[in-house]
């Protein structure tokens, strides 16, 4: 009979899970196998003889489930948090696993399931009887569950097979297909995936309150955070410590003064201790006592303003009152970010999460725990800066984000409304504002512009203005581009920040005309001279005479020492090749030294995009004797300098491409393809033709989507159209890149 219905369900394609077990065997299975009694918790009579079900029922509440749910819970947290650890640990990755991850499917039945085994409840809405949830905590409940089931149901029909992570791709059919549609300057994908961290994270909040109150019925050992090491700091009046938490005495009297709704954040820093779901439970309910008089209140304000300032910790409290609403009800400004996808792959949180990311890498800077990784940042901070300045810039800088305005413009006008609010000065605001509308200066300047160019200091020096701006700019520029996920900031960003850095604070103190090129070509050729002091008189009179002021002011005095060497008696058919990495930049340094043609530059590309070496920054110069001297800077698929045993096939490849026995144009259009998962990224290609920011040079700057052997066929591109290359800058954003070509 069992094999005649198993064929059947097979017959009909049908996924089938079986098993063939009697009662006993339930049971001993049961006790041996956390799964399997979390299936026969679930067990359902369909058909058959229903005494047989009752029995299996009577005894799996009898014998196996009673007195057990202890030890049932703590399994299933443990299941839990593995769970979570193998999803990434926290709701906001790009691609979201919605079964798995962490405020997912598997989460809201985790709760039913507990809740079950411990009360017998034939549904969840049954856990408001049992005093598990309230009523409009249960609706939170199966309205989140609707909406995640929806979205499984619509990615498994768009996919056509099991599969439960929204990657990219699928995201956008699934926005779609659930009707949502672009909107004031956001893409559909975009507010449904707002709507979908929304849900996890309300997912999170009921789970909290879900296990305190098995807490307080002893069903669930009491959570400890430090351990054996236990608080001893003691809670201020009107609150008091319930399993290790901050709670209220008394409700009413809670209520009765609204700013104890930020009270509370300040007390969980001050002391240490975690606030009980009660506690939170109380703040949602009550989010519309915070109105506009309480924000206008200047003890609301100092107390907001201390949980960043103050404790040293304010991370843990602005993420606790973004979840809880209470910083979107405190800055009605902050609600549209919050939970706000970013539809790229460059950014790895949400724009509140990256918001709260970054403020919480200047809470490390101020605590001493980045002198290594960030030592001009610390400088800066130990030597003094307006702290209050800086937290607000950086809570506001992405404020004006998902609207159709550039947000740096639009975020500005929204920081010259709230900086005021929050208690600063004129002077405090003005700069605060500055802060966001040119948050990406700095950025853009290090990244996307030749700063060996005087030009390109001035220019940034006449923006920043003062010392003081600089500072905080550099500040905030570094915990910008550190807050966007792991992996963003590295030694090539850093060497290039501090090099700007150091040469607009030179500027700004000795005067922006002690910056140009005579000084600067006057200062690297005495450099070389000093570092080739061993070479014949004539040689070296040869070499400082052989460049143009480029050269000069462009490359560092390591790289025109290498650039000597090579040129050294170089034949006119001749082509040598140095390759060592440049540890400073975290990259592969790539010198070439040859007799100069036209499109040399773009071959040389091409022969680096066959190996698949990407190129962080190049330069070329041609000398006054007809040599071409190339440089770049590359590093392999992973973002890291070449490890020495794959120099030689790197070497034997440009060799090749350089005596045409590779067409890299040939070898290159097979892989000129996009991933699936990254088709729907929008990157509109902009060209932008700029004859002022320098001073001999037309800037050309082509913003796309990058590819395998993009550099090449722009470099190509441009060499056929008999334009000379001097520089190529080369930032990348993900799946966007940004080359700037003089």
């Amino acid at each position: 009979m069992i094999e005649t219905m198993l064929y059947l369900l097979w017959d009909l394609k049908l996924k089938v899970g079986h098993s063939v077990r009697t009662v006993a065997d339930c049971i001993r299975l049961g006790r041996e196998d956390i799964t399997i009694r979390t299936a026969l918790l679930e067990h359902r009579f369909i058909a058959g003889f229903q005494p047989l079900a009752a029995e299996l029922a009577d005894r799996l509440w009898g014998e196996l489930f009673r007195n057990t749910g202890p030890e049932f819970i703590e399994a299933k947290l443990a299941e839990r948090a593995e769970r979570h650890k193998r999803q990434g640990g926290q709701r906001y990755v790009l691609e979201p696993n919605f079964k798995e991850g962490k405020g997912g499917l598997r989460d809201l039945q985790t709760l039913y399931w507990i809740g079950k085994y411990l009360h017998r409840v034939p549904a969840a809405r049954e856990l408001v009887a049992m005093g598990l949830f309230r009523p409009e905590e249960y609706d939170t409940f199966r309205t989140a569950e609707d909406f995640l089931w929806a979205v499984r149901c619509h990615l498994h029909y768009s996919a056509k097979r099991p599969n439960d992570t929204l990657t990219f791709d699928m995201q956008v059919e699934v926005a779609a297909r659930m009707g949502y549609r672009d909107t004031g300057g956001r893409r559909a994908v975009e507010v449904f995936m707002q709507d979908y961290f929304r849900h996890a994270t309300r997912v999170g909040e009921l789970t909290r309150v879900f296990l305190t109150q098995l807490e307080a019925r002893h069903a669930k050992r009491e959570a400890s955070l430090f351990g054996i090491f236990k608080l001893t700091k003691r809670v201020k009046k009107g609150f008091k410590l319930v399993g290790g938490r901050i709670d209220v005495a008394d409700p009413a009297s809670f209520l009765s003064d609204k700013l104890n709704l930020l009270r509370v954040f300040e007390e969980g820093l001050r002391t240490g201790y975690l606030i009980h779901p009660n506690v939170m439970r109380i703040v949602t309910a009550n989010l519309d006592l915070i109105d506009d008089d309480m924000r206008a209140d200047p003890e609301a304000i100092r107390i907001f303003l201390d949980l960043m300032l103050k404790h040293g910790n304010p991370e843990r409290a602005l993420r606790r009152m973004n979840e809880l609403g209470v910083l979107a009800a405190f800055i009605p400004e902050f609600e549209p970010i919050v939970a706000m996808m970013q539809f790229n792959v460059y950014h790895h949180y949400t724009v509140d999460e990256h918001i709260i990311q970054t403020i919480r890498c200047l809470a490390q800077i101020e605590r001493g725990e980045l002198i290594d990784d960030l030592p001009l940042s610390s400088s800066i901070l130990k030597g003094g800066i307006n702290r209050k300045v800086l937290y607000v810039a950086l809570l506001l800088h992405d404020i004006g984000k998902g609207r159709p305005e550039d947000h740096s413009i639009l975020g500005a006008q929204i920081a010259r409304r709230v900086a005021p609010r929050l208690g600063l000065t004129e002077d405090e605001s003005d700069t605060v504002e500055w802060l966001v509308r040119y948050h990406l200066l700095m950025s853009d300047m290090a990244q996307k512009r030749d700063i060996g160019d005087p030009r390109t200091v001035r220019d940034f020096a006449k923006a920043v203005k003062t010392r003081k701006r600089l500072d905080l700019l550099t500040v905030l520029t570094v915990c910008d581009i550190r807050g966007v996920g792991p992996g963003t900031w590295n030694n090539w960003k850093a060497v290039l920040l501090r090099q700007l850095y150091a040469q607009t604070a030179d500027a700004l103190e000795g005067g922006l005309e002690s910056v140009n090129r005579e000084t600067r070509e006057a200062d690297a050729k005495r450099r070389l001279r000093e570092r080739l002091a061993a070479w014949d008189a004539k040689d070296l009179r040869t070499e400082v005479a052989r460049h143009y002021q480029p050269y000069w002011q462009g490359l560092s005095t390591d790289t025109q020492v290498i650039f000597a060497t090579l040129l050294r008696g170089l034949g006119d058919d001749e082509i040598r090749i140095d390759l060592h990495p440049d540890v400073d930049r975290d990259a592969t340094r790539a010198c070439f030294a040859l007799a100069d043609h036209p499109g040399i530059f773009s071959r040389l590309a091409g022969a680096l995009a066959l190996v698949g070496a990407n190129v962080v920054d190049a330069r070329t110069y041609t000398s006054k004797d007809g040599y071409a001297t190339p440089v770049f800077w590359i590093q392999d698929i992973e973002g890291h300098p070449y490890e020495a045993d794959r120099l030689p096939r790197l070497r034997q490849m440009i060799d090749r491409t350089l005596k045409g026995e590779v067409i890299a144009r040939d070898a290159l259009k097979d892989r000129d393809r996009v991933k699936k998962r990254d088709r729907e990224f929008r990157f509109p290609t902009h060209i932008t033709i700029d004859n002022e920011g320098s001073d001999i040079y037309t800037i050309i700057e082509v913003d796309t989507r990058d590819r395998p052997g993009l550099l090449y066929d722009l470099t190509r591109t441009l060499a056929g159209n008999n334009i000379s290359i001097v520089s190529a800058v080369i930032a990348t954003y993900g799946a966007q890149v940004v080359d700037t070509f003089m």
